[in-house]
């Protein structure tokens, strides 16, 4: 899943950055609201981190703009206004969440799980497809209740496939969502990480969870 930080602390957001990737998410920066206007445009986010305190735009402001050019990735706020009007202001902008500082980081990634599952349209954290499990607080996938032992990049895949059922998922699409926007991407990698998910998930093609859509790309069943 691909989040946008912005926050003009230096300190904070490489802290930030370190734990959000440490959670296997794929982190772009941004340290003022320009950068971040600019980055919400060109790039598509599953899910923004927004400081309201920034140096030349507000954070308020930036959510507002991207709400009116129908930019439309959850936002959770991040700031020091602790007071009840700043939450309903930010909110009112068009933010989902609000969190204030200072914050545990187990708290900041609880609520970015919850709003990447609502997002989707999955209350809890567990989303099962058929004899697939996903539990994505504990980023463990089950296959008729037996744990699968797979790699940070084959978990973002079926994750991202599991959050989007029955969608085609272009490779452009899932590249942009499992690699930061200045790495070296090869289509053919994406291909080895889907043909060693599939083997994991499915060793004896009873199940065929995945298709591909040649030309196209992937799409996970949503009648399994």
């Amino acid at each position: 899943m691909k989040l946008l930080l912005v926050e003009d602390d230096d300190a904070l957001r490489e802290q930030l950055v370190s734990a959000l990737k440490a959670q296997n998410y794929v982190v772009e920066e941004a340290p003022n609201g320009e950068e971040a206007l600019y980055l919400a445009r060109e790039y598509e986010f599953d899910l923004g981190i927004f400081d309201l305190g920034l140096p030349d735009i507000s954070g308020m402001d930036v959510i507002t703009s991207l709400r009116d050019e129908d930019i439309q990735f959850p936002v959770l706020i991040l700031t020091a206004r602790g007071h009840w009007q700043d939450k309903v202001d930010g909110l009112a902008a068009g933010a989902d969440d609000y969190l204030v500082k200072p914050f545990q980081t187990e708290e900041l990634l609880a609520r970015i799980n919850a709003l990447l599952r609502r997002a989707s349209g999955y209350a809890k954290p567990e989303i099962v497809k058929g004899p697939i499990s996903l539990n994505s607080l504990k980023q463990e996938v089950k296959v008729n209740g037996e744990v699968m032992d797979l790699t940070a990049y084959e978990y973002k895949v079926l994750e991202y496939l599991m959050l989007n059922p029955d969608k085609v998922v272009s490779k452009t699409e899932l590249t942009e969502h499992l690699y930061a926007q200045d790495y070296d991407r090869d289509s053919n990698v994406l291909e080895v990480f889907v043909g060693r998910l599939r083997k994991k998930i499915d060793p004896d093609g009873t199940i065929q969870p995945i298709d591909t859509l040649r030309g196209r790309g992937y799409r996970l069943r949503a009648d399994l």
